[in-house]
C-alpha cells in the first residue's frame, strides 16, 4: 500500500492530533521525502509549500511533535498523526493549537490565552 501523493502535486495534508486529549493542533503538508523523514526520526516532518524546503516542526522552538501513531484515509491521499507535543505550544504565534480562533457572531476570536511568548522563540516578528 503507498500513500497517493500525486493527487495534490506531490503532497498529502498531514492533521495532526494531539495523542492524549484528542485536540487538533496544526495541519501541514508531507512529501514523500518528509514522509521517509518523519518515519526514520519518530518526530514531524513537513515540506513547507512557502519555503519549498523540508522542515521538523520545533527545529527553531524546540517544540517538537513526537508521533506515536500514523494512519491514513480511505482514499490514501491525507494523513493522520496522533503526536506527543513536546513544550508549551504548536501554533508559531504562540498558542497550544493553531486552531485558537473561533468564529462567532460574524467575526473570529482569539478562544484561549497564549501558551508561550513567540519571540522569545523566534525574534521579534514585527
Amino acid at each position: 500500500m503507498d500513500l497517493d501523493f500525486e493527487k495534490l502535486g506531490g503532497l498529502v495534508p498531514a492533521v495532526i492530533q494531539d495523542h492524549a486529549t484528542g485536540r487538533v493542533l496544526m495541519v501541514g503538508f508531507m512529501n514523500r521525502e518528509a514522509f521517509a523523514r518523519t518515519l526514520e526520526t519518530g518526530c514531524a516532518t513537513f515540506y513547507s509549500r512557502s519555503r519549498n524546503k523540508l522542515w521538523m516542526k520545533g527545529e527553531t522552538s524546540g517544540h517538537r511533535l513526537v508521533v506515536k501513531q500514523i494512519s491514513t484515509d480511505c482514499d490514501q491521499d491525507a494523513l493522520l498523526l496522533r503526536v506527543e507535543a513536546l513544550g508549551p505550544g504548536v501554533c508559531h504565534n504562540g498558542y497550544q493549537s493553531c486552531f485558537y480562533r473561533t468564529y462567532r457572531q460574524g467575526e473570529w476570536m482569539v478562544s484561549e490565552p497564549r501558551a508561550y511568548d513567540p519571540d522569545a522563540f523566534y525574534g521579534s516578528r514585527a
